[in-house]
């Protein structure tokens, strides 16, 4: 009795059919179907059931359902760029995952394999292909610089640091990819709690590309962690000149006017970031702030339980309600708030990264 015909008898039921014909499959593509038939076999024979023998022939199932495997490593190679360029992720990660069982020393496989994870969500799986990638070939700049972004991705801002700093080492002098990096590098530091080094990459993308998309947002945001406010001002609003109404560049420069005590230029900047982002807590917080610190008490405590709806595990908003309440004489209310406060800042669990701290 042959293989296909032993198998056949042992696998009677409807749901069977589909591992009868991954075996016909098989058996008609030469030395690929060794594998497949040994673990249908013993599935088989031991009676472990339709399960079992997807499992044990998962990577050879994988044979039949993806693109044709290329015969060489050049078009296979070829073809899996057009997959992920053309954003055809299933047959990109089929293909990928063919060519690693195939070639498996080979570290550009492994980093687009990797990078077909990352698109489709999978950041486990792609930092485990880009980690070995990197083994393999720990000189590739781009690697480096894809395993960063998901290491960005899993707020592993000191590894994605380390990654993004050997990326700039081994890049080639090509400007506006450098700037880039740069900006992600300072990105990691903010968030890091590395504000000084942030400043000094955000001034190294912006002079190698002196038009890259928020590169002085993001200088601004950095000089804000410092205490910097105008120098923070300043970069805000060169933004704003260079890249239109950016509803986050609007809603920071509000922010650091109410810091450096401007609250009128704040409450005109934070109302119009009310209008481009109303489902941001913050910018309706700062607002409620700005209008209160500028004496118009009445006008603050709309926008303040606006915050409070959109993030009601937030303390500050409560806070602030508490002294708006207590200057229109609304004494019970503003117990209440207070008392609001206390217990959501007791629950609220202690935060690290980029500065984003309040006074209250």
């Amino acid at each position: 009795m042959t293989d296909e015909t032993m198998l056949q008898d042992a696998m009677s039921t409807p749901i069977e059919y589909f591992l009868r014909h991954c075996l016909t499959a098989a058996a008609k593509s030469g030395h690929q179907a060794k594998p497949v038939i040994a673990a249908l076999k013993r599935c088989a024979t031991q009676n472990l059931g339709l399960v079992f023998a997807v499992v044990a022939t998962s990577p050879c199932l994988l044979f039949f359902s993806a693109p044709a495997l290329a015969q060489n490593q050049a078009q296979t190679r070829q073809q899996l760029l057009q997959d992920l360029d053309s954003g055809q992720l299933r047959d990109a990660l089929l293909l990928g995952q063919q060519a690693v069982s195939r070639w498996p020393h080979d570290a550009q496989f492994r980093h687009y394999l990797g990078v077909a994870y990352f698109k489709t969500g999978d950041l486990k799986q792609a930092q485990e292909q880009l980690t070995r990638a990197r083994e393999l070939n720990p000189k590739d700049s781009a690697t480096h610089f894809d395993l960063a972004l998901v290491l960005l991705s899993q707020q592993d801002y000191a590894g994605a640091a380390d990654e993004l700093e050997a990326a700039i080492k081994l890049s080639p002098p090509r400007a506006n990819a450098n700037a880039l990096t740069h900006i992600l590098l300072g990105r990691a530091y903010l968030n890091s709690n590395r504000s000084l080094q942030a400043v000094d990459e955000f001034k190294t993308a912006l002079r190698l590309d002196p038009a890259i998309k928020l590169g002085h947002y993001h200088l601004g945001f950095a000089y804000f962690s410092l205490g910097r406010d105008d120098e923070a001002i300043g970069e805000y609003k060169e933004e704003l000149r260079r890249s239109g109404e950016s509803p986050a560049v609007v809603c920071e420069l509000g922010r650091a006017l109410l810091g450096s005590g401007k609250y009128e230029a704040a409450v005109t900047y934070l109302q119009r970031g009310t209008e481009l982002d109303a489902a941001n807590p913050d910018v309706w917080y700062n607002l409620g702030k700005a209008l209160a610190l500028a004496g118009q008490a009445a006008q603050a405590e709309s926008p303040l339980r606006k915050a409070a709806e959109l993030n009601p595990k937030d303390p500050s908003p409560h806070y602030q309600l508490a002294r708006v309440l207590e200057k229109l004489g609304r004494t019970d209310e503003a117990r209440r708030e207070r008392e609001r406060f206390a217990e959501l800042k007791k629950a609220q669990p202690a935060t690290a990264g980029m500065a984003t701290g309040r006074d209250q």
